[in-house]
């Protein structure tokens, strides 16, 4: 537990220098009205995955596409009490994507208006394994994944 506390402390102290350089997403609102991607109960939380593209998620938040973004998609995740219904907004989310020619992309989640987002590269049409590992204000470790295909 230990380990995985620290490795997942890493993760983050790493990008977060490049979280500098992120979008400041406060004061825009952002609506997912797309279908769910993917949805589980892990150990009494419901996650709730989006996959948007990036022009999707930026016209949801009624702003301009920026010139030289890399990202194609946007995920955004969303954690409630599988009993309560209650939402679940503060923890350390990490995703790993295995792209369709097997290589990877792994970013840690932006807490923002009660989800969690990322953007990531699905340029290549294919399937993409997409591996979530979440820690909640409750102390556990919870983990899902589940793939999407970019036709």
């Amino acid at each position: 537990m230990k380990k995985l506390i620290v490795v997942t402390a890493a993760i983050f102290a790493l990008s977060s220098p490049l979280a500098l350089f992120a979008m400041d997403h406060s004061g825009h609102a952002m609506e997912h009205k797309s279908t769910a991607a993917h949805e589980e109960v892990v150990d009494g939380i419901k996650a709730t995955f989006n996959v948007q593209t990036m022009a999707e998620a930026m016209k949801a938040m009624g702003m301009e596409m920026p010139k030289g973004v890399k990202e194609t998609h946007h995920i955004s995740l969303s954690f409630k009490d599988a009993k309560s219904g209650k939402a679940v907004t503060d923890g350390t989310v990490t995703i790993k994507v295995q792209n369709p020619d097997k290589s990877f992309q792994t970013k840690g989640m932006m807490g923002m208006h009660g989800h969690f987002g990322a953007d990531f590269d699905f340029s290549k049409k294919g399937t993409y394994g997409v591996m979530c590992k979440f820690l909640l204000e409750d102390g556990k470790t919870r983990q899902t994944k589940f793939s999407y295909t970019v036709k």
